[in-house]
Order: structure tokens, then sequence, then C-alpha cells
């Protein structure tokens, strides 16, 4: 990738903020946000046809329109061509970064391998192994066979090593350990996903919460509504907003890390 040095060094995905914080308000958005020192980060979706990329608070504007759609890297053209306006996935701001030169990505669970409509392999992966962009990220999410995500991005020549463990163990939840490639040290190359995870004292502990989650995500997706914001929903509502808080609070650190990786490029 030729590094376009007139963008910023990293881009943070939107479908998480738009979609996924169910109990998190714009006005606590905009506070953890600020008070974390993060207020660089530049946050990308799109806008009547249009790839925006902005701080914090022009994003709140956008998220206060109640935006319905989301964007993939496999959906991106027809959002510009058909002027739409949505969030975009993990794998549509890695597209995003690929074509403006912008070496890293920023998001927080992202998808993989799993029972999910349209997303038995979740563009996402493809991304990763495609796109020369490299991927900050917490996990593959839990309700995923996260064991066969990691293999298939290993057999097709991602790294992916976590932060300061050579472990994955989940995204909010605890489950199986699957080895990763190692820990991170001063690699910096894509094709590279780097797990920065959440501390597993701060996972929610019941697993039957999980599968309600499951069991309310695939009633939303026969309805034709999206998997994840309805899994993330259940999540929300069973944990009285703490999935909401722990989720913010791991993409806050994961642009956090970002920055100091970006910092010397």
């Amino acid at each position: 990738m030729i590094i376009n040095r007139s963008y910023p060094k990293y881009l943070t995905e939107s479908c998480l903020l738009t979609f996924g914080l169910k109990s998190v308000t714009s006005e606590s958005l905009f506070k953890n946000w600020t008070d974390a020192d993060i207020s660089d980060a530049q946050i990308c979706r799109i806008e009547k046809g249009e790839i925006k990329i902005s701080g914090i608070e022009e994003y709140l504007a956008f998220r206060e329109t109640k935006p319905r759609r989301k964007f993939s890297c496999c959906s991106l053209d027809d959002a510009l061509e058909q002027k739409l306006s949505g969030a975009l996935t993990a794998s549509g701001t890695m597209e995003v970064c690929r074509r403006l030169g912008i070496p890293y990505a920023v998001s927080c669970g992202i998808g993989g391998i799993g029972d999910i409509k349209g997303e038995e392999l979740c563009p996402d992966l493809p991304a990763l192994r495609d796109s020369g962009v490299v991927l900050v990220c917490t996990s593959p999410k839990d309700m995923l066979d996260i064991e066969a995500t990691i293999k298939w991005l290993t057999d097709n020549g991602v790294k992916v090593l976590g932060s300061d463990t050579n472990i994955c163990t989940g995204y909010i939840f605890t489950g199986k350990a699957v080895k990763l490639d190692g820990i991170l040290k001063s690699e910096s190359k894509a094709p590279l996903l780097i797990l920065n995870p959440i501390q597993q004292e701060k996972r929610i502990g019941e697993r039957s919460v999980l599968l309600q989650a499951i069991s309310d995500a695939k009633d939303a997706e026969a309805r034709g509504e999206y998997y994840h914001p309805a899994a993330n929903a259940s999540i929300d509502r069973q944990t009285q907003g703490y999935s909401s808080e722990i989720q913010l609070m791991s993409l806050i650190d994961n642009v956090a890390l970002t920055a100091k990786l970006t910092a010397n490029c």
C-alpha cells in the first residue's frame, strides 16, 4: 500500500457506535470518548453517497439521525452509487482505508465464520487478507466459531497476534482458548490482525445470556433484520447495559492502542 499522508493514519469503524451500543447515549459516548483523550480519532461512515471522515462531535450528529443501513466492503460501491447513508463495518472501513491509502483500521468485535445468513464467511475475513490494511480489534464475536475464524485467517496468510497474549478466549464472554500466531512486538505489516482483548474479569459470566441473544438474533434475522445489532440489543437488555459499556471501553482501548502503533508511521 502507498500511504497517503494527507489522511489520518487510521480510521475507526462506525457500525458498533451506530447500532451496537443500545444503552449508550450520544452524551455518554461523547464524554467517554473525550475523557479517554482520543479526540483526534477519525470515524468513518457513508452520508448521502459520500465517504465521511470526522471526529466524534460531527459523527454524533450523524448518529442522531438514526441511520438504518450498514455497509461492508461488498456493498460500499452500491452505497456510493445510490447516494445512501449508513455505518461502515470493519470490512467497509478497511476498504475505505485501502482506497485512501490509510494503513490501519480499528474495530471491536469482528465477523467471522458462523451460522449467520449471508455471513457464513463474513466479508471481514477476505478484507483482512486482501486489503493491505492492518486491523486492530478485540476479538471475533462470541456467537461465531472463533477457532474456525482464526484458522481461516492463518490458512489464508493473515498473521493474528495478541496485544499482550498469544491466545484468544472470546469477545465479551469467555470461551475456549484458541492459539494465535504470537504476541505483538514490532510487526506492523499487513495482512495482520491485532487482537486487544477485554480483561476476563470484566466479561459477562453467564453463558445463558449468549444463548438467549443468539436465539433473539435468529428471530430478528428471520424478520429480515440485521443479526448482530439484534444480538447486541438482547445482551444489553439482559445485562442492564453492561455489555454496551464494556464494548465502548474496549473500542476506545483499541483506538488508543492504534494511536500508539501509528505514532511513528
